[in-house]
C-alpha cells in the first residue's frame, strides 16, 4: 500500500510538474521554516554548503517563494525542471508532431476495439467451417465491435452444436477450439 501511495504521489507530481531549486543565503533555515509555515511543501532537502541548500518544489508552490526569499534575503535559482508541463512546452512549436501522435493513439485505441481475425485450430476443415458459421450466427465475425460480443453465448453455442468439441477457449478475442 505504501508503494502504491508513493507511486500515485510521484505520478501526480510528474503530471503537474516540479522544479529542483537551489537556495543561497545566510538564513536558509529560516527560509525553510517559513515555507513550511506557509504550507509550501519542499522535499528532497539537502545541504550543499553552510549557505546553500537544494530542494524540490511543485510549480504552484514555486510561485509563492518570491516573497519568502525577499524576507529572508535568499536567492532562489532553478536547477532543473521536470514533469509533463515542461515536456509539453518543449514540443509547443512541434504542433504537427503532437497532432500526429494524438491521431495515431486514437487510431490504435479505436482499431483494438474490433475483431480482426478468428483463428480456429482444428485438423478438419469441415469442422472449422461449421464453427465459423456458428460464430457468425451468434454475431461474431471479422469487423465486429468487441463491445457487442457475448463470448459466453458463442462458447455455449459451439459446445451445443458440436458434440465432438469438448473444450472452447477464449483468449484475446481469438477463439481456439480443440476437437
Amino acid at each position: 500500500m505504501k508503494f502504491f501511495m508513493k507511486f500515485l504521489k510521484i505520478l501526480y507530481l510528474y503530471i503537474f510538474g516540479y522544479v529542483d531549486v537551489r537556495i543561497e543565503g545566510f538564513f536558509t533555515e529560516r527560509f525553510v521554516n517559513m515555507c513550511f509555515a506557509k504550507g509550501i511543501f519542499l522535499w528532497k532537502l539537502s545541504r550543499k554548503s553552510s549557505i546553500q541548500i537544494e530542494a524540490r518544489i511543485s510549480i504552484s508552490d514555486f510561485k509563492k517563494l518570491h516573497k519568502i526569499a525577499k524576507k529572508t534575503k535568499c536567492k532562489v535559482a532553478i536547477s532543473s525542471k521536470k514533469g509533463l508541463p515542461f515536456l509539453l512546452h518543449k514540443y509547443k512549436k512541434r504542433k504537427i508532431f503532437a497532432i500526429t501522435l494524438l491521431v495515431v493513439a486514437i487510431l490504435i485505441f479505436g482499431l483494438t476495439r474490433f475483431v480482426w481475425n478468428i483463428d480456429i485450430l482444428c485438423d478438419n476443415p469441415e469442422i472449422s467451417k461449421d464453427i465459423l458459421r456458428i460464430l457468425s450466427e451468434t454475431g461474431i465475425k471479422e469487423g465486429t465491435a468487441t463491445s457487442k460480443i457475448d463470448t459466453q453465448k458463442a462458447i455455449n453455442a459451439i459446445c451445443l452444436a458440436r458434440e465432438d468439441i469438448s473444450w472452447v477457449r477464449n483468449k484475446n478475442i481469438r477463439y481456439k477450439c480443440y476437437c
